[in-house]
């Protein structure tokens, strides 16, 4: 009878144990929600606070390159950035800066009978590496669609729009490639990444 009392035991305690084991994973998981709302709070009043009053960093990055266009459009390129999955993608903005509203330059699109068929776009875009001597194209999708920014609309007098292109990455060693877009003027520019 000791045995049969001794296994009773050591199932109480171990439904016990599991019990007290499951009490504390499920306060671990869901209880701590009201002890963490006052620092969003907080956090939240101080970046409130700021309001206008940009850090150091905020709005102080100079853009890697601006190129001046026909008819006031000027393209500012702010990132260059290389991906690990093999690619840099450029972003930026074209601004007028002209007095009359106007439109990117069809010849930006480049003349490839592919892109053409795609409307208007920034295809025209190379990268060129002088040290290896390659240029390099936008990329395209799958139907020849080239990865920039298309269907730009006519912009206005100091107004701007947000542009990207993506191109393959040169070699990790190339961090400088001259950038060309037709009707623009040429840069040199720093690969990030």
């Amino acid at each position: 009878m000791s045995i049969r009392i001794t296994a009773k035991a050591r199932r109480g305690m171990v439904a016990l144990a599991l019990a007290a084991g499951l009490a504390v994973g499920v306060s671990g998981c869901g209880g701590g929600g009201d002890d963490e709302k006052p620092e969003a709070s907080a956090s939240t009043s101080a970046s409130e606070d700021r309001g206008s009053n940009p850090s150091a960093q905020e709005g102080t990055t100079e853009p890697l390159a601006e190129l001046k266009g026909e008819s006031g459009l000027i393209l500012t390129i702010d990132t260059a950035a290389r991906d690990a999955g093999g690619f840099v993608t450029i972003s930026g903005e074209i601004k007028n800066d002209g007095a009359e509203a106007t439109r990117v330059p069809i010849q930006a699109r480049g003349d490839e009978t592919e892109i053409i068929r795609h409307g208007e776009s920034l295809g025209g875009a190379t990268l060129v590496d002088s040290v290896t001597k390659k240029r390099y194209y936008v990329l395209r999708d799958t139907d020849g669609r080239p990865l920039t920014t298309t269907d730009m609309p006519r912009i206005e007098p100091g107004e701007s729009v947000p542009v990207f292109m993506q191109f393959p990455a040169p070699p990790a060693d190339t961090t400088e490639v001259a950038f060309q877009l037709p009707t623009f003027a040429s840069a040199t520019i720093q690969i990030s990444g």
